[in-house]
Formats: C-alpha cells, sequence, structure tokens
C-alpha cells in the first residue's frame, strides 16, 4: 500500500472536545450560491440551462470528485502521470466543495474522528438532516485541542495545487465567462451556482446517510462510526454509496464490490487503466489477513 497524503498526529486530541463554530467564508460562499441558486435559477429557467445542469454536475462529480480527488487524490487507489492528475484534480475544484488541501483536510479529519472510540456528531452525523447539513455546508469544528496536520509534500508543494488551493473559488469565474458566451445567464446561473450548490449539498446529504446505521457486510473493529451501503443509489452517487466496503477498503479503486454494485467511478478507471493512462490501481487486501474486520453477515 501506497503512504496516505496525509499524516494526522493526534498529539493529545479528542474528537469529542470542541463545538462546531461559524465559518463565514464558507458561510458566505455556500449561502451566496444558494440564494443565487433558490432566487435566480427559477427566474432564468430554460430546457438547455438544466440540461447543461445535469450534465456538468454528474461528469464534474464523477470526474473530479469521485474519481480524481476521493479515489485518487485522498486514497491514492491509483496513479497516473502528472498532466492526468492534475486535470483529475483541477475538475475536482471546479465542483465547488473545497481546493486539494482543502478536501484532504476535510476528508482525512472526519475519518480520523471516525476510526476513534467516540466522536463528536459533528463528525458522525448522529443529528438530524437539517443540522448535519446546515453544520456542514456552514460551520467547520473548533478542537479544544486540535491534532496536528501535515499533507505529503509531493502535495502541499506543488504550485499548481497551491494555486488552486488559493483560488479555488474564482477558478468559476473562467468558466462563468464561457458558459455566458454560449448561453448567457440561464447558463451561468444553473452551470455555475445551481451546480455548485445542489454538489455540496447533495455530497453532505450522500454522507450523512452513509455514515448513520444501514446496510452493510463489514465491521470496522474499534471504529465508532460504521459506514453503511445505500442499495438502488449507485449510478446517482458514481459509486460512493457503498461506503461500507469503502471504510472496510478504502485503499481499494473500486467502491462496489459485491455483484450488482453499480459503480461508474470504477468504470472511468478500469477504462483509463486499459487505456494505459493509469496504473497501480488499488484492489481490496484479503479480508482474512485483516484483523480489524469482522464480517457482519453473509450475502
Amino acid at each position: 500500500m501506497m503512504k496516505p497524503v496525509m499524516r494526522i498526529e493526534d498529539t493529545g486530541a479528542n474528537p469529542c472536545d470542541g463545538q462546531p463554530v461559524i465559518d463565514w467564508p464558507k458561510a458566505i460562499w455556500n449561502g451566496g450560491l444558494l440564494a443565487i441558486a433558490v432566487v435566480g435559477g427559477p427566474l432564468v429557467f430554460t430546457w438547455s440551462a438544466f440540461g447543461l445542469f445535469v450534465v456538468l454536475t454528474y461528469l464534474t462529480l464523477l470526474i473530479g470528485h469521485s474519481v480524481g480527488m476521493h479515489r485518487m487524490l485522498i486514497h491514492r487507489a491509483f496513479q497516473c502521470g502528472k498532466p492526468m492528475e492534475r486535470f483529475l484534480i483541477y475538475v475536482g475544484t471546479i465542483v465547488g466543495v473545497a481546493g486539494p488541501m482543502g478536501i484532504i483536510k476535510v476528508h482525512d479529519m472526519r475519518d480520523w474522528a471516525q476510526r476513534q472510540t467516540r466522536c463528536h456528531d459533528f463528525f458522525a452525523h448522529r443529528r438530524g438532516l437539517l443540522r448535519d447539513l446546515s453544520w456542514q455546508l456552514f460551520y467547520r469544528f473548533r478542537f479544544d485541542r486540535p491534532p496536528m496536520l501535515t499533507i505529503e509534500p509531493r502535495i502541499a508543494s506543488d504550485p499548481f495545487y497551491r494555486f488552486l488551493e488559493a483560488t479555488w473559488r474564482w477558478q468559476q469565474v473562467p468558466l462563468a465567462v464561457f458558459l455566458f458566451l454560449i448561453g448567457g445567464w440561464p447558463w451561468v446561473v444553473w452551470g455555475v451556482a445551481v451546480r455548485v450548490i445542489v454538489s455540496t449539498a447533495g455530497h453532505w446529504t450522500i454522507t450523512y446517510f452513509c455514515h448513520n446505521p444501514g446496510a452493510g457486510r463489514w465491521t470496522v473493529k474499534g471504529a465508532y462510526v460504521q459506514a453503511s451501503d445505500l442499495p438502488g443509489l449507485g449510478l446517482l452517487t458514481y459509486g460512493e454509496c457503498w461506503h461500507n466496503d469503502h471504510h472496510a477498503f478504502p485503499e481499494s479503486a473500486r467502491i462496489g464490490l459485491e455483484p450488482g454494485q453499480i459503480d461508474p467511478g470504477w468504470v472511468v478507471i478500469r477504462g483509463l487503466e486499459r487505456a494505459g493512462l493509469v496504473w497501480n490501481v488499488g484492489r481490496p487486501r484479503d479480508p482474512g489477513l485483516r484483523e480489524d474486520l469482522q464480517e457482519r453477515i453473509a450475502l
């Protein structure tokens, strides 16, 4: 297995000690997009703008967020050349959730907290959906004593990734100009504001249900939060809904591991592998050699 992209040293940190506090840049960004989407979306609606929204949302989340940010950047489930890597991470940045360093920190901090014996509801998603969604869209968690985070130099010192991290919100501007030239304000509102807020809120909604009790084959011993699968949502969620499998085998580029578990992200990665554009594609480790896994049920 490759080394993780970020190292977390708890230094006495406790994922229960602290509280959610409003994150003003995040709140203004997501709140502003939400207001534009709710007010402006219906006012400028056209079917072409809606079609653009559907296609662009699906492709950016599939290629950039699921394949690029999640499976490649965070979990290093496959390797590729630098141009392909940067393309995938750029598309992931266009999704509008965070920049490359930000997405690593959000994911790995949550994963670290969930794998402790107990963590705050902010990380465990144990409150109601609306409360949890408001936390994830408008708040950050302020630790009483935060853990120390270190992102590997290959990522942290890369000038392109540093540029994306510093300007990730502004990366919507070139896209907005391009869409305006083709389809006017309807394409801008639906292709940027509606797409970004739906992508962000949709991401956290799926995250919420995937980290509450539900279907799944595996239990990760000692972890406070056990992930769940969401049957029937494989196509809609790019395969990310098979989250119980993912928590059990985070090194695997394929998340839908059981028969019938549709995984579009894996389809993309497998196609790139066959074309010789990616390699060292991760597969699940032998569960028989894993002391931290316990099988819940026989499928």
